[in-house]
Formats: C-alpha cells, structure tokens, sequence
C-alpha cells in the first residue's frame, strides 16, 4: 500500500497550538481529553545538553519504541513555515537558541536531524509482529536558551485527532524537567471503537516517555 504525501494532507483537528493554550487545556474541545504531567528526569548540564537534543531529535520517540520516517517536504511549503518568536522574561524577542542558522549542533545523539515546524513524518508503533502508523505534523518548536520542545498535530490516518507536546526544561537550580501535554479524541470509524484499548496503549507509551531520556548524568 503506497502512503500519501503526508505535506498534502491538513491536520485532522480544529485547535492547532492548543497545548500551548491554558484555557484550550482547562476547557477542551467537546469529546477532547487533556493531559498534562510533569516529571523531574534529571540535574546538571549533561543531563541537560542531552535530553534538548534528544528532544530535538525525535528521541523520546525512538528510545520508546517508534520508528520515525521524517518524509520531505517541498521546499514551497517549508519556507512558508511559521515560526512564532519567544520572549523572555522582560519581554525581550529571543533567538532560536539550537535550531537556527549559526546553531553548531545539528543532530541529536540518535542521528536525527532537529525537528523544525511543519515537519511531517510517520511515526510507527510496534507490538510484536503488528505495528501502527501515526502521521503527524510538526505545529511549532520551542527554542528558547532553558526551555525546549515540540508539538505535533495528527494528520488522517492517526488513530488519535488532536495534538501532543513534549517540553524539557533547565530550573535554575540545574533541575531538568520533562512535560507532556495532550489534547485528544479517538479518530472516526474503527478507531472510535477501539477506544478503551488506545487509551490503555497510550498510558503505557507515556510512561515510557518520561523514562525515554535516562541518559548520560553528571
């Protein structure tokens, strides 16, 4: 079966960047589940440097079982990307810290290159011989010197609609902190009534998730 070119295809939800909205998270859409959990994962800065570009890289993904094929996109539709800016405390607009043109890391420790908004990429999970396709897009990055991370939306096909987020942290006591967010609602047709066990896999894989950046320490 040949797969669609995923940059064709329009996000399969309504609320894009909703992770990144208090209220959408406090008030939800009708049938839209949210979540948001935050753990501490580790203290110093190799923790840090590691778990930004594994972040970055689509490594919390891959060190929880997912294969990721990142497809290309033409240029048209890269270039037109929006790429909203940060501010700091004071209301500074901040500069990409990892992901811009001057930035010296371009890979994460997978060999990933850094994600970028408008990204579109499989993301295939795997139970012993089955195994599930999720399209998604790339909604927006986070890029700022403490804070760092990503959001992808579903495209059709995915077996959920909505949005996902995953967000590390640097406190400045050295802490680094991992959160995932979500908004979510089971795809029509089948998937609707495969419900309970989606929500049983997707525990199981954000669990995961919050143990996926174990990596070097201090």
């Amino acid at each position: 079966m040949t797969r669609p070119a995923l940059w064709k295809l329009p996000v399969s939800y309504a609320a894009i960047g909703a992770t990144q909205a208090a209220d959408l998270m406090a008030y939800p859409p009708p049938g839209y589940r949210p979540y948001e959990k935050r753990v501490r994962i580790g203290h110093g800065p190799v923790r840090w440097d590691f778990a930004w570009h594994a972040t970055l890289s689509w490594g919390i993904k891959l060190r929880s079982g997912f294969t990721v094929d990142v497809e290309n996109s033409p240029s048209e539709v890269t270039d037109a990307t929006y790429t909203p800016v940060s501010f700091d405390d004071a209301g500074t607009p901040v500069s990409p810290a990892a992901t811009g043109p001057s930035a010296e890391a371009v890979y994460g420790p997978d060999g990933m290159p850094f994600i970028a908004p408008g990204d579109s990429a499989w993301l295939v999970a795997h139970f012993g011989p089955f195994h599930i396709g999720e399209p998604v897009r790339v909604v927006y990055v986070i890029d700022e010197p403490n804070r760092k991370g990503y959001a992808y939306g579903t495209l059709p096909g995915h077996p959920f609609s909505g949005e996902e987020a995953f967000i590390v942290e640097r406190s400045p006591d050295g802490s680094v902190w991992l959160t995932i967010r979500s908004l979510s609602r089971p795809a029509t047709g089948l998937w609707r009534a495969a419900y309970p066990i989606l929500r049983l896999v997707q525990g199981a894989y954000r669990r995961r998730y919050f143990t996926a950046l174990t990596g070097p320490t201090d």
